[in-house]
């Protein structure tokens, strides 16, 4: 006759899944037992006159009334902003003519910003000083009316 093929690991095992499953089982009795039924009135919260959660309900004396028309909803003013020139100047840091693109890099701001050959008016080299407008391209902004900026006398 063969041997059984259970051994003392699996019965372990067995046992302790057994006894999991009963603590599990008598956790579940017992957090039912406690927690009962709440009534309607337990589960209701109210607000109070600053904003605040609490048990109790409102006093109805307290109550404000309050005239739709009073009430005001807009933008809040701003100050008139004087335009802002669309015309920056930058330096050209790379431009690779076969390719057709390069970066500028705007003086104000120092950010760099791509130009493609379609957006020159005037042919441009690295280290060049030009002025260019920007526009929102796919992935950022883009230099458009490229020109070389005119060295002052």
């Amino acid at each position: 006759m063969g041997r059984s093929q259970e051994t003392s690991n699996k019965k372990e095992k067995e046992k302790k899944k057994l006894k999991k499953k009963q603590e599990k089982e008598l956790k579940k009795k017992e957090r039912k037992a406690t927690t009962g039924k709440k009534s309607f009135e337990d589960m209701l919260a109210y607000v109070d006159e600053d904003g605040n959660l609490t048990t109790t309900p409102p006093d109805p004396t307290k109550k404000r009334v309050i005239n739709s028309e009073d009430i005001e909803i807009s933008v809040s003013k701003k100050e008139d902003l004087e335009p802002i020139d669309p015309v920056r100047k930058g330096t050209v840091t790379f431009f690779n003519d076969s390719k057709g693109y390069g970066f500028i890099k705007d003086h104000d701001s120092q950010d760099s910003v791509f130009v493609h050959i379609n957006g020159l008016e005037e042919d441009v080299r690295e280290g060049d000083k030009v002025t260019f407008e920007t526009e929102m391209g796919q992935k950022g902004l883009n230099a458009v009316k490229v020109k070389l900026l005119k060295p002052e006398a």
